[in-house]
């Protein structure tokens, strides 16, 4: 399958570059695989197609201000993105100027209240580095670092908190889980209200999400990992909701990968944790999620393969033409779409 199959034109106005006013008033569209359908609605219609019973499985992450500036003992500036908690103060990191940040070269943050020595060079370019310093580390990177805003938004973001979900409580993430940036705390009370269940799992957005697929072909991508766990309370509501024949819906491709890969053929999750590169793309057999919230993808990238799996390649293209017809808002601040089978 070439991954040119998965393109389409989309006027760079149409990146959605600062998040709406109100969370739930973003549009939203409707997909229903067995219909062939498409309805344009307002998020806060969501309600009207969720049904007591069902359960929303969200992803509970919260993003770190993980873009982080500083200076080499010789007063180079440098820029650090932070990926991957290896162990203790050890990370992962996209290092800027890469090629001037070989193994031993130390750094200063924030006027030494952050320091940094790389300890090695790991594949596809990314460097292992020690960070030092006095406190807690998450403080201190609240005072000196900034939010890891995708490379196609260029507008300064005035809130960090309409990078993160109402919801978001475990730090970790690179990046936004953002079919959930739509949920009010009001619009999830009316949803529980209703009697659907609302589950959590919990993934660590990598940038690597962001990554465009460089091969020819879907099946020779391989995907980047990230860390998931599963707690054994939403793990009993996601199984119970299965095992009534109700609808498990996925808030986001982060959702619906953990659950994929930790779902036995039944469709039935167990309270794990581990690291996921499951890729997701048409052919692929569901096994849990039967609805997903998601936002608009960018063109041949791996989470339109996944949408595509999910109802269908040709009516997904279909649908991302209406929306670019209709002026939607794309990516990571722009509208969403339920897709239903």
């Amino acid at each position: 399958m070439k991954v040119s199959e998965f393109n389409y034109e989309l006027p760079e106005e149409l990146i959605a570059q600062t998040p709406l006013e109100k969370r739930d008033e973003s549009r939203l569209m409707i997909l229903n695989a067995k219909k062939q359908t498409i309805e344009h609605k307002i998020f806060k219609d969501i309600i009207k197609y969720l049904e007591p019973g069902d359960c929303l499985v969200r992803n509970n992450t919260k993003v770190i201000p993980a873009r982080i500036y500083g200076k080499k003992e010789t007063g180079a500036h440098v820029e650090f993105l932070l990926l991957n908690n290896i162990e203790g103060d050890i990370w992962e990191t996209i290092v800027r100027p890469g090629n001037k940040l070989h193994i031993g070269t130390k750094v200063i943050f924030g006027d030494g209240i952050l320091k940094a020595e790389i300890l090695d060079v790991m594949p596809g370019g990314t460097r292992k580095v020690k960070f030092i310093y006095e406190g807690i580390f998450n403080e201190i990177l609240d005072k000196i670092g900034l939010m890891p805003l995708p490379p196609y938004i260029h507008e300064e973001l005035k809130d960090n908190e309409r990078y993160q979900t109402v919801y978001a409580k475990y730090e970790g993430s690179a990046a936004a889980p953002t079919a959930g940036l739509h949920f009010t705390p009001e619009l999830l009370e009316e949803i529980e209200k209703k009697g659907v269940k609302i589950a959590n799992v919990t993934l660590h957005v990598g940038i690597g999400t962001f990554r465009p697929v460089k091969e020819e072909t879907v099946e020779a991508h391989e995907m980047h990992t990230e860390h998931y766990y599963i707690k054994k309370e939403d793990v009993d509501k996601i199984n119970e909701t299965k095992k009534n024949g109700k609808r498990v819906i996925a808030v986001g491709t982060t959702s619906c990968r953990v659950l994929e890969t930790i779902a036995n053929e039944d469709g039935l999750v167990k309270e794990t944790e581990g690291d996921t590169s499951i890729f997701i793309y048409p052919g692929y057999k569901f096994k849990c999620i039967d609805g997903l919230i998601t936002n608009f993808h960018l063109p041949q990238s791996t989470l339109l393969m996944l949408v595509s799996a999910f109802v269908g390649k040709d009516y997904i293209m279909r649908a991302y033409n209406e929306a670019v017809k209709q002026k939607y808002r794309f990516f990571s601040f722009g509208d969403a779409m339920f897709l239903e089978r």
